[in-house]
């Protein structure tokens, strides 16, 4: 049936949740152009049948033109929703992915990562004097300060007052959000709240 396989991709993206990126599927979305050329191509036969006066092809030409519509709208579906959630991914974890991450993603995809990470560092340079790191406080922050304990062994951490803070596993800290909020991100630390 026409459509089942762009269809498939649609359920996939549904299956693997908000919060999760599944593998890019190169072979389904490969499958559905592939059919997509096939009912072209049939397409422009039937068209070039019916300019030589054949007749009852109309039908056909018709339905497989809206499988042709279908299937190019679940594509773009398909890959505008991995887009918007690798834009999210940027601001959740910074300009560096997990690898993970990083291994769901096409080579397109991470090129086009790249590039919204160039764009987004040039835009927030260009605001104000030294520029303003808007991926810092996703939600207004309660405090300057918050407490934070180590995740893991990350070593020596330099604050903005030049005082070296050496990261190690289950340490606790109390320190600047602005300073520790990418490590927060990354999963070195973890905000202690009470």
């Amino acid at each position: 049936m026409f459509g089942e396989k762009a269809l498939e991709l649609i359920r996939e993206l549904q299956r693997s949740g908000e919060n999760s990126l599944p593998p890019y599927n190169e072979d389904g979305v490969r499958q559905v152009l592939e059919e997509m050329l096939s009912l072209f191509e049939q397409n422009q036969k039937d068209v070039s049948d019916t300019v030589a006066g054949q007749t009852g092809l109309f039908a056909g030409v018709q339905l497989r033109h809206s499988a042709l519509e279908r299937n190019k709208r679940c594509v773009m579906a398909y890959l505008y929703n991995r887009l918007q959630h690798i834009r999210k991914l940027r601001w959740e974890f910074g300009s560096v992915l997990p690898q993970e991450i990083k291994y769901n993603m096409s080579e397109q995809e991470v090129q086009w990562f790249n590039k919204y990470n160039k764009c987004l560092a040039n835009y927030m340079r260009s605001l104000g004097e030294g520029g303003l790191d808007l991926t810092q406080d996703i939600k207004p922050p309660k405090s300057l300060y918050i407490e934070v304990r180590c995740q893991m062994d990350h070593g020596e951490f330099e604050t903005q007052d030049g005082s070296v803070i050496i990261l190690k596993k289950n340490s606790q800290h109390f320190l600047l959000r602005s300073e520790c909020e990418h490590l927060v991100r990354q999963g070195i630390l973890e905000h202690i709240v009470h």
